[in-house]
């Protein structure tokens, strides 16, 4: 089983702390409502050490209405200039005895995969699939990290790096516009 604390650097927020203020925003579910809490905790946690701030967290009833409230975050700010720079969807899906489980998960993980393909920003996927709940306490803070930090952490390095190739890509424009001017 792969962990988080078996990668180096997945973990380390050194890099980020230059990033001046990076804007994100958490849609979360009402659903395994502790869990969900933790994890929204730890993201604070990750946001206050970096400087990040968060400019909204938008509670959707269940993990398969994540999409949508992304979507819907995403809209009712993308003209604005205070708009979330990523988005973290927050939510915890526990098996049961019937193919719901299944169902919920496919959706949840198709629809963020869409969000990422069609918005201009990153959704983190911050869904925890568990057999247990049991298995969430080990995700948050036991033996396999802290999910909601590491989903924070995700979104901070989403955006240096969407920052970073914004900066290149204006800079490349720029020396092209420089070049034209050069030639009449």
């Amino acid at each position: 089983m792969a962990q988080s604390s078996s990668s180096s650097t997945l973990l380390n927020i050194d890099s980020l702390q230059g990033l001046e203020r990076p804007s994100v925003a958490i849609v979360y579910t009402e659903w395994n409502e502790a869990i969900v809490t933790e994890m929204r905790n730890g993201c604070r946690r990750v946001a206050e050490q970096t400087g990040a701030v968060i400019i909204e967290e938008l509670m959707v009833p269940g993990s398969f209405e994540l999409t949508f409230g992304c979507r819907m975050l995403w809209e009712s700010y993308a003209e604005l200039p205070e708009a979330p720079e990523a988005i973290i969807a927050i939510g915890a899906v526990i098996r049961g005895g019937t193919p719901h489980f299944e169902y919920v998960c496919k959706a949840a993980t198709e629809g963020i995969l869409h969000l990422n393909l069609a918005m201009p920003i990153p959704t983190i996927f911050g869904v925890l699939t568990l057999d247990t709940e049991a298995q969430a306490w080990e995700r948050l803070g036991g033996r396999h990290g802290h999910k909601g930090e590491e989903a924070m952490i995700s979104a901070l390095k989403m955006i240096q790096q969407s920052r970073k190739l914004t900066e290149r890509s204006f800079n490349q424009w720029e020396n092209g516009l420089d070049e034209e001017e050069d030639t009449f």
